[in-house]
């Protein structure tokens, strides 16, 4: 079978972050279970594995790493904190993206709660300025609340003006909810997760108006958070929460037609993700030093070009993955 010509060099190309002036890998590493949140990922990471697995990204390829203040309720920042501390700082090239976020103990989604939030991180990184901050899961809070006079919105673009924040993105999960901040003009990025993968195409709307507006998509979760990685029968989770019967199904579809081109499932998930032009970056989660390099084996393993078609006529979902989640 013939290889698809678009496999990339294992140095991994930059590509702009939008109009952020920033340039960044293709492959970004996710930082969430780095903050040892087995509520979430249903298993933990002690501390050193996840200090050995930062010290492997920022000696890799990868230059662009994705945290928030809510992973492990600080967590994540801090450990990344004492490997930026052993370095001396951020290295020069390397991108590190976090979010303000609501106060996970009371809800508390004010203006002053983004002021301790994004002070919070400053602390734990170790940092005097930030690169990209995202407002974080507005889904916990409505639109008018985020945009109003002295809510999360003007805090944020207060540090902006001060020097301490650089850039301003919007992360969260309704698709229809992200377009709206989107369309406000007022944000340069935007994080999507779960919804743009091999298994469910609800944010495709989404990177339609982003590339319009151009506005850089950070697509996170591309194994859904673990299931086209590890394979229904070791994990059968999607999204956080249980994967349905029909789901399941799916995925050993696809993973048997993969198996017939001797791609590994990982590989064409990640790869849906990075080949389309319309995302600027996928965010990997990692939590072992080993899978920095393994990451960026699957994003350069040969895929032919007829396996994407053959994964299509699987089918996949276009509603949203989280819709009962919260309810």
């Amino acid at each position: 079978m013939t290889s698809d010509t678009t496999s990339l060099p294992n140095s991994l190309p930059r590509r702009p972050f939008g109009r952020t002036g920033f340039t960044v890998t293709p492959i970004c590493v996710g930082c969430a279970p780095l903050g040892d949140m087995p509520e979430t990922f249903a298993y933990g990471v002690p501390e050193e594995r996840a200090l050995e697995t930062l010290r492997a990204a920022f000696a890799g390829p990868i230059n662009f790493l994705d945290t928030a203040a809510a992973y492990g309720d600080g967590e994540s920042e801090r450990r990344i904190g004492i490997v930026l501390k052993e370095l001396g700082g951020l290295p020069e090239g390397v991108v590190l993206a976090t979010k303000g976020d609501r106060d996970l103990h009371t809800g508390d989604f004010s203006g002053d709660q983004f002021k301790r939030s994004v002070e919070g991180s400053l602390r734990r990184l170790g940092l005097d300025r930030l690169q990209y901050v995202y407002i974080h899961d507005p889904e916990h809070t409505t639109f008018e609340n985020v945009m109003s006079r002295g809510g999360p919105l003007e805090v944020l673009q207060g540090f902006v003006d001060e020097g301490v924040i650089e850039h301003i993105g919007i992360s969260g999960g309704p698709i229809g909810m992200l377009i709206r901040y989107m369309e406000t003009g007022v944000f340069t990025a935007v994080e999507t997760h779960n919804r743009y993968t091999l298994l469910n195409r609800s944010a495709n709307r989404l990177l339609d108006v982003a590339q319009r507006l151009e506005i850089a998509v950070v697509n996170a979760a591309p194994y859904g958070s673990g299931m086209l990685a590890k394979g229904p029968d070791a994990y059968a989770r999607y999204a956080y929460q249980d994967a349905p019967a029909s789901m399941i199904e799916r995925v050993r579809q696809i993973a048997s037609v993969c198996a017939e081109y001797d791609v590994p499932l990982p590989a064409a998930a990640l790869q849906f993700s990075m080949r389309d032009p319309r995302v600027a970056t996928t965010v990997v989660g990692m939590t072992r030093p080993e899978r920095v390099a393994q990451t960026v084996e699957l994003a350069n393993h040969p895929i032919p070009h007829e396996l994407w078609a053959r994964i299509d006529a699987v089918g996949f979902d276009s509603e949203d993955p989280e819709a009962n989640r919260f309810s």
